[in-house]
């Protein structure tokens, strides 16, 4: 919707393998360029960014503040919303080239909606970002607001230290990943603005680093192909009625009945190029009687003993074939009454290559039930292209992985989840996901309560982020 600008007052509508991790570092102490980090990294967090009541658009503009006052031309910055989600806004900048460069650009994404947080479930407030024991807590302080403070960090050290620059820089900050059916700013920014984020490739979560239980690291992952998300919901409905009275046609019974049937449904092993090298990878790194079993899987994949060990391991059962899971369930008006309507939500993640008018198929082959609708309200979401491991990409982030971590691995990975990066893929953006932060083997408690990063990861990954930028960009 026309020329890119400045939209702040209300928005536009348009280590070597088994080292151990450094040791904590107290935000009292840091330099004074981490300290910049630390005020962009605390502002993003402390804001509110929750569907229910928070406001992306106000995060949007507060970081495009910070880009203005470093310098940035409004007319490289926009900040966009529409009119049906005036809080769900977004973020995009652009940092160009030097004079007589031509060469396309590198886009820096992160969501910076957070998934839901009851404040009374945690210890400290879920919207203040608290250091405590060597971890920083709060919503969105890991996922995914700890790279997307690192990348507005990022362009305004760039144009601080006036880079010159092969490649333009930009940067898209969007609402939406967290919640399916909401407004998506990646998604709207793929279909509306395209120009706007057109680039070579793109940056993105879902790389990692991963430490075991006792904090050594034991790799970084490239994020290479990602599972799609699609969320199915099943619906009985029943006479209704007194309860005085019990009806054999109870919506409640028969819906449970459904959600055990899905919930014990075991969906086919499928391996690709990406999950065999992850695995084969894992296996070289654990050793011991997990390499055995991975090896073994991996010489037959087809054999159900081979495969027991790696189904009873969550992680590992996650990447060998697509999954479904129940995760929320209703039914029923009153105590007294029989219910007319119960409905319960599966989740699945599905693997690149199958479909989802099959996992449909599947669903109801195992409920067996034509009384039991199935359905996918919100629609089909994209499906994740798979990144080329293109070496002009993969040699930088190993290079600088090197620096940063001497002899740790780096490793593509199929992930699990899915992120907003499925949605530039479709739009022919091949996306990354680049290994930046160190993540305990609890994930930190992504999307539950008490969420947490190491204060050491945060600011090790936000150097090396910044590095590979300036490594890819020609700087």
């Amino acid at each position: 919707m026309g020329r890119r600008a400045l939209g702040l007052m209300g928005g536009m509508m348009l280590v070597a393998y088994a080292a151990l991790a450094g040791p904590t570092v107290h935000a009292a102490s840091l330099r004074p360029d981490q300290q910049a980090f630390m005020a962009t990294y605390r502002e993003l967090v402390e804001t509110n960014t929750e569907l229910s009541d928070g406001d992306c658009t106000l995060a949007a503009q507060r970081m495009g503040a910070r880009l203005a006052a470093a310098g940035l031309p409004a007319a490289d910055i926009t900040v966009f919303s529409v009119p049906d989600h005036p809080r769900e806004g977004g973020l995009v900048a652009v940092l160009p080239a030097a004079s007589g460069q031509h060469r396309r650009p590198i886009l820096l994404l992160a969501h910076i909606d957070v998934v839901e947080a009851r404040a009374a479930d945690w210890q400290s407030d879920p919207f203040r970002l608290t250091e405590k024991d060597g971890y920083f807590y709060g919503r969105g302080a890991s996922d995914d607001k700890a790279m997307a403070a690192s990348w507005v960090d990022t362009l305004v050290r760039l144009r601080q230290q006036h880079r010159r620059l092969a490649r333009p820089v930009k940067l898209a900050l969007t609402c939406g990943e967290e919640t399916e059916g909401a407004f998506n700013g990646a998604q709207w920014l793929s279909t509306h603005q395209r120009g706007l984020i057109d680039a070579a490739f793109a940056l993105n979560e879902g790389g990692a680093g991963q430490l075991d239980a006792a904090g050594h690291r034991l790799f970084l992952g490239v994020e290479a192909e990602e599972k799609a998300r699609q969320d199915f919901r099943l619906e009985a409905k029943g006479e209704g009625g007194h309860s005085a009275m019990p009806a054999a046609d109870n919506a409640i019974a028969r819906l449970a009945a459904a959600v055990g049937r899905v919930a014990a449904l075991d969906f086919p092993v499928r391996l690709d190029s990406v999950s065999r090298a992850y695995l084969a990878a894992r296996a070289r790194l654990a050793g011991g009687a997990d390499a055995a079993a991975i090896s073994a899987f991996l010489a037959h994949p087809e054999d159900p003993a081979a495969q027991a060990p790696l189904r009873a391991n969550r992680s590992w059962n996650a990447v060998i074939h697509t999954t479904c899971t129940p995760t929320q369930i209703s039914g029923g008006s009153a105590k007294n009454a029989l219910p007319e309507r119960a409905i319960a939500n599966i989740n699945c993640r599905i693997l690149p290559g199958e479909t989802r008018d099959g996992v449909a198929a599947r669903l109801a082959a195992a409920i067996a039930d034509p009384a039991v609708a199935i359905s996918m309200p919100d629609g089909a979401g994209p499906t994740a292209v798979p990144v080329p491991l293109d070496e002009a990409v993969m040699a930088p982030i190993r290079q600088v992985a090197a620096r940063y971590y001497p002899g740790v691995p780096v490793i593509p990975t199929l992930v699990s989840g899915s992120t907003d990066g499925a949605f530039l893929g479709a739009a022919g953006i091949p996306t990354y996901g680049v290994p930046s932060f160190f993540y305990d083997a609890d994930f930190g408690h992504i999307h539950g309560v008490n969420e947490r990063i190491r204060v050491d990861s945060v600011l090790t990954g936000r150097d090396m982020l910044y590095d590979l930028v300036v490594a890819l960009a020609g700087g």
